[in-house]
């Protein structure tokens, strides 16, 4: 399934190219006058950021409207833990994604707006220990270590998985030389709430909360349907190089 997105992503990619004219283009940037042809990529850039690390293609029809196909992936994480509903976790990341954006530039020049849409299939390694004399928030309840425990955990997943989700976003990408330049740009996917499972070890309820078990079901519910985990943020910087 997700090699049939890919290739699917990679088809929308090559019908867009091959509707415009498939000659040389004069292009004005703000470094002079640069050519290219439709025959090759237009640009190639390597990119890093909230989505992981990668790389893209893009074709410009004209000086305002352009198209990028891209992949990121990888481990890397913004941040090594990752607050949910109260509760602050551990965070690690494997990110995959790939996206087609349609990339207008109102005004011809580095600032443009992004439209497009993704596969994700994006997964979160959570966990969150305690020792002795400490205690762990979960749904707004505190617990602490259970007798004869020596460690209190919480491990879990969050997934964004198989899903195709339509993104928006601003970007800049100024030109260094007629070939070099770099960019930068934010946005948001709306991909729905993801999918999470929480299990806990070690730990016994603080006087006056809830049983561990009710705790778990009432967080996994909570982020399932919570509004602001539909939104996966965007945001990453890059180098670009033009043919």
């Amino acid at each position: 399934m997700k090699a049939l997105y890919q290739l699917l992503a990679v088809s929308v990619l090559a019908a867009t190219a091959g509707s415009v004219m498939a000659a040389d283009e004069t292009i004005v940037t703000d470094e002079g006058v640069a050519e290219f042809s439709f025959f090759k990529p237009a640009a190639v850039r390597a990119e890093v950021g909230t989505t992981g690390y990668g790389g893209a293609i893009s074709w410009n029809a004209n000086p305002y409207v352009g198209v990028t196909l891209g992949y990121n992936g990888g481990d890397i994480s913004w941040t090594d833990d990752l607050s949910i509903n109260g509760t602050k976790y551990d965070l690690d990341m494997d990110n995959n994604l790939t996206y087609l954006n349609a990339e207008i530039r109102p005004w011809a020049n580095w600032f443009y707006m992004a439209a497009g849409v993704a596969y994700i299939d994006n997964d979160y390694d959570l966990s969150r220990r305690i020792g002795s004399g400490e205690t762990l928030s979960i749904d707004n309840n505190d617990y602490q270590l259970a007798t004869g425990a020596t460690e209190g955990r919480v491990n879990g997943k969050l997934s964004y998985k198989n899903n195709i989700a339509p993104y928006v976003g601003l970007g800049f990408s100024p030109a260094i030389t007629n070939r070099w330049g770099v960019f930068g740009e934010i946005g948001a996917y709306y991909n729905g709430n993801p999918t999470v499972d929480l299990t806990a070890t070690g730990l016994a309820p603080v006087e006056g909360s809830p049983s561990v078990g009710t705790a778990i079901e009432n967080e996994e519910r909570k982020i399932r349907e919570d509004n602001k985990y539909e939104w996966f943020p965007v945001a990453k910087l890059g180098v670009s190089f033009r043919f």
